[in-house]
């Protein structure tokens, strides 16, 4: 089932969105050649405890992982997909990328959000790809809107993607969010005829996020148990926002 969030509902998300935005924000400030992967961690759950909040990921239990997320990040480099674990051992050198992924519960109510930093100078090629993913997901903010399906909004990502030369990963999704930081329904980011094809209504809320690979679209999970990476060793990217159907149009309510 889908919960629909009222005016009242969609404020306190508001709240839990802006700080992780704010979170983020500081995190890409922090982004350089030299930083840990663990500096960006022990910062963000500084600001997530100084906020009142609590973070979202740490202590979440997965069934697949066989256990509880131990950190508030998850910062995936290079060709890690998503759920990286933060390491003082990964040291940030010039020519990577760094997705940096958070949520927060706050009032009862979740905020997630994600962004791919650069690190110094990369290459065109991977510029092309955080571009084309960021792009890709503003495409598909653009159709949160009442009266449009949930394919709409799967859709415009992997047409923009594969016209652009990247892959999709298929195994990892978007979701719902609300109370709980995943709720119904799964997003992917290609048109599932296997899923269910919702009309989108008034106070829905979505986390999008497009995770688009350089070369194949196949991944894998490490030994680690959490993170997911190329199999062909290509470079990845994600970005992620949390998105309301309004009556005045998408309000993403993870940016001011």
């Amino acid at each position: 089932m889908i919960i629909r969030k009222s005016p009242a509902e969609l404020e306190k998300m508001r709240r839990a969105g802006l700080l992780v935005h704010e979170i983020l924000k500081h995190l890409q400030e922090m982004v350089s050649e030299g930083v840990t992967t663990l500096d960006l961690e022990t910062a963000a759950e500084k600001m997530i405890r100084d906020a009142g909040a609590k973070p979202a990921f740490k202590g979440y239990f997965v069934p697949a992982a066989g256990g509880k997320y131990p950190f508030v990040l998850c910062t995936s480099v290079n060709h890690e997909v998503v759920h990286g674990m933060p390491s003082a051992k990964r040291v940030l050198k010039a020519g990577d990328i760094v997705s940096v992924d958070t949520g927060v519960s706050l009032e009862g109510y979740f905020g997630d959000s994600a962004v791919t930093i650069p690190v110094g100078e990369v290459s065109e090629q991977v510029r092309r790809l955080l571009r084309v993913t960021s792009e890709s997901l503003d495409l598909a903010i653009d159709q949160m809107r009442a009266g449009n399906r949930l394919f709409d909004v799967c859709g415009v990502v992997e047409r923009h993607v594969t016209s652009n030369g990247f892959s999709i990963v298929r195994e990892y999704v978007g979701h719902g969010i609300g109370t709980s930081l995943h709720e119904e329904p799964q997003v992917p980011n290609y048109v599932d005829r296997r899923n269910e094809n919702p009309r989108l209504k008034e106070g829905m809320v979505l986390a999008i996020e497009p995770m688009v690979n350089a070369g194949r679209p196949e991944t894998k999970v490490m030994p680690d148990r959490w993170t997911a990476v190329t199999k062909d060793g290509s470079y990845a990217a994600h970005f992620e926002h949390c998105v309301a159907v309004t009556a005045n149009g998408p309000w993403v309510l993870t940016r001011p």
